[in-house]
C-alpha cells in the first residue's frame, strides 16, 4: 500500500504543461502571458515567475495558468478577481468537493479533461481528474479535450 501512495507523491511544484495540451488551448486563445511560470517551464514569451509574483499585479490580455498546487486557491481567486479585464485559462485538479471550487470555478467555464495527461518530467500520467477553467470572456470557446 505504501508503494502506491508514494508512486504519485511529489514535492515538485513546477510540473510543465504537456506541449500537445497547451497547443490545443493556445490555438483557440492565443495566450499573451503565462502567469505562473519559471524560465524553464514557461509556455509564453511573457511570463510572471515566483520571484515576480502575479498575485500583486493587475492582469490583462489572455493568460495561461498552471498554478503550483500547494497554494492553488490563492492563484484561482486571483484569476477569478481579474476576470473583468483579463481572460485566464487555468489547468487545475477538478476538486469539486472544495469550497474554492464552488466559490470561484463554478462561476467560470469548466471543461473536464478525459485521460491522464503526463506532465513534462513526470513518469506517470496525472492521477487526479483535471479541468480547464476559464475566467473572463473570449469568442470561439473550446469543446471537450481528449488526452
Amino acid at each position: 500500500m505504501a508503494d502506491f501512495k508514494n508512486k504519485f507523491k511529489s514535492t515538485n511544484q513546477e510540473w510543465e504543461t504537456p506541449d500537445d495540451l497547451f497547443k490545443k488551448l493556445d490555438d483557440v486563445y492565443h495566450f499573451t502571458r503565462d502567469v505562473c511560470a519559471s524560465k524553464s517551464n514557461t509556455k509564453c514569451q511573457n511570463f510572471w515567475s515566483e520571484s515576480d509574483s502575479c498575485l500583486d499585479k493587475t492582469w490583462d490580455g489572455i493568460n495561461w495558468m498552471n498554478p503550483p498546487f500547494k497554494n492553488m486557491k490563492l492563484f484561482i481567486k486571483k484569476a477569478f478577481d481579474e476576470r473583468p479585464h483579463a481572460v485566464t485559462v487555468c489547468l487545475i485538479p477538478a476538486r469539486t468537493n472544495t469550497r474554492w471550487w464552488h466559490d470561484w470555478c463554478m462561476k467560470g467555464e469548466i471543461y473536464f479533461l478525459c485521460g491522464r495527461p503526463k506532465f513534462k518530467g513526470a513518469v506517470h500520467g496525472f492521477p487526479q481528474p483535471l479541468a480547464i477553467v476559464v475566467f473572463g470572456k473570449k469568442e470561439g470557446m473550446i469543446g471537450s479535450f481528449y488526452i
